[in-house]
């Protein structure tokens, strides 16, 4: 397939506000995508080049975007910075520099999508000495081949910046439109939970094509990582209960981070966080840990891993043990100094067969039948299962002296939905104001501040829309040595810069944080509508991913709340 056909559905898409024309838009496309021998062009709808539970990133910075549209255009970068500075957008920078060069040119575009994604799946494979120029050749083969169109639509994906508005619930729903009925509601969710199984979109249209048969053959795989399920907020216990039934399982809300432990049929450990990232040689231990504590020849096990100090065996909260999590290197010695406890609360495989539609009733047995506990190494979470709100409620207050973060809250009937938050199962703390949310703008300070992205604006989520909701500039230190710092967080951002005005910078949304707040107002300002009063930053997320963050249900659930 052309690339400037892809382009030219991606103009359409970026200029169609609508949702469902959108989903018309896509679902035609598709139907000419039956045809194609590679499906993996579906990928390049959402502006990646693998699955969603495949993490390898394309890895190009705005810099080095900038340096192969200079090899391509024969403009320098110092020209092209400035028409970035005042036009905001790389995508529509691209765009001019390669009509200007067309138009002297009458070169002929002969750009294939095989051709882009073979160039841009190689560029994470690239390491060590001379990658910086590999990566920009590969970069400006394309350029120069590309019409003005294509290299608006190629130089955004290279950044993971599409704004094509290609939610995944509209390429759901595209998919279900070409290849089914959509006047059937039942196969709408015939193709969301072949996604949850696979997150693969690629496996998932292949598979509708095919027909409902094909996409209910959908199945887990130990070994690929699934999205986890989420739980919604509750001020009490009563609200808990009115929520997912009586009895129900009262579990410990750990303070730690999800990992989804493999363990595949071969007798391969592979350990998963709930951003689909592979943290198993991060985690040397667990992977012993699973051999020797967990009885089974494949599984899959969704747990909490909380550090402790090796010493006095106090837990410690998650901010001091995150640095395991992207560390490659002086594993042995992090496993030494920050030691993790594997508390297991769920399976959604074993030994072949799949869990997830079971209750959680027999799933929660399971798990305590085929593990044998060893404190500060891998256990099955605490729990109790009661509908007695006072013996709930005492649970509750042991969990907070124990120096947890609170309880869960878990409908016994409830199957397990990858990646939902349905109310199966709802989280209470004490600390009841606060969300996870994603910085997607920020600020220069001044004065002390200078060179340091000071204050952030933050969003929420809406499908795959992001709403903004507020600016945070407090909460983080001035000094490193005194805790998570500007200049920390600065460094990280920086990387991430998409556009620049003034002293305000739009960058990549990856970056999650915990947001701390007095109440949700009403507000013009925000494209949410809302805004958080008093906001402060009090963690860094970085086991998180955009998928995890507050939704506007959620902000105006709780808004409806304080009133």
């Amino acid at each position: 397939m052309k690339y400037l056909e892809l382009a030219k559905l991606y103009s359409e898409l970026e200029n169609e506000p609508s949702r469902l024309k959108k989903t018309e838009i896509l679902a035609e496309f598709l139907r000419k995508l039956k045809q194609e021998k590679n499906l993996e062009i579906i990928y390049l709808l959402k502006g990646r080049i693998f699955p969603d539970y495949d993490t390898r990133e394309i890895g190009i910075s705005t810099q080095l975007a900038i340096k192969a549209l200079s090899k391509s255009t024969g403009i320098s970068d110092e020209e092209i910075i400035k028409l970035w500075k005042k036009i905001g957008d790389l995508g529509e920078v691209a765009f001019e520099l390669v009509q200007r060069k067309k138009q002297s040119t009458l070169l002929k575009t002969n750009l294939t999508t095989e051709k882009v994604l073979e160039n841009l799946k190689k560029l994470p494979e690239l390491e060590g000495k001379g990658t910086v120029d590999r990566k920009i050749s590969l970069i400006s083969e394309l350029l120069a081949s590309a019409s003005s169109l294509e290299a608006k639509y190629l130089t955004r994906t290279l950044l993971s910046d599409l704004r094509t508005g290609t939610a995944e619930g509209v390429l759901r729903d595209a998919i279900v439109w070409a290849c089914l009925d959509k006047e059937n509601k039942q196969d709408f969710f015939l193709v969301q939970e072949a996604y949850d199984t696979s997150t693969d979109f690629a496996e998932v249209f292949e598979r509708a094509v095919k027909g409902k048969k094909a996409l209910e053959e959908s199945e887990l795989e130990p070994g690929k990582p699934v999205k986890v399920m989420l739980y919604l907020k509750v001020k009490d216990i009563k609200e808990g209960f009115e929520t997912v039934g009586k009895p129900a399982a009262i579990e410990y809300k750990y303070d730690g981070f999800r990992m989804m432990i493999n363990k595949e049929k071969s007798g391969k450990i592979r350990i998963f966080t709930r951003r689909l990232e592979e943290v198993t040689k991060q985690f040397p231990e667990v992977s012993e840990y699973v051999k020797k504590y967990v009885k089974g020849e494949s599984f899959i096990l969704d747990s909490e891993a909380v550090g402790f100090n090796p010493k006095t065996k106090k837990y410690k909260p998650f901010q001091e043990i995150s640095q395991r999590i992207k560390r490659k290197y002086d594993i042995k010695k992090l496993e030494k100094e920050l030691p993790v406890e594997i508390n297991v609360f769920d399976i959604l495989y074993y030994n072949g067969k799949s869990l997830i539609k079971l209750p959680f009733k027999e799933r929660t047995e399971l798990v305590r039948k085929i593990i044998k506990p060893e404190k500060f190494k891998l256990v099955p979470s605490e729990q109790i299962i009661t509908d007695d709100e006072n013996k709930a409620e005492k649970f509750y207050q042991e969990a907070l002296k124990e120096g947890e973060e609170g309880v869960m809250i878990k409908s016994l009937n409830a199957p397990y939905k990858p990646g939902a938050r349905v109310g199966y199962g709802v989280k209470l703390k004490p600390s009841e104001n606060e969300f996870d949310l994603v910085i997607v703008k920020a600020e220069y300070g001044t004065g002390k501040r200078a060179g340091w992205l000071t204050s952030y604006t933050v969003a929420c989520r809406k499908d795959s829309e992001l709403l903004e909701i507020g600016k945070v500039s407090t909460g983080l230190k001035e000094k490193s040595s005194q805790g998570l710092s500007f200049e920390e967080v600065s460094k990280k951002l920086k990387k991430l810069v998409i556009s620049e005005h003034e002293r305000e910078v739009q960058v990549k949304p990856e970056i999650v944080v915990t947001v701390t707040y007095q109440d949700i107002q009403k507000s013009p300002s925000y494209s949410s509508g809302f805004a958080l009063r008093f906001p402060r930053f009090t963690a860094l997320r970085e086991d998180r991913s955009i998928r995890d963050i507050a939704t506007i249900e959620e902000i105006e659930r709780d808004y409806k709340k304080e009133k």
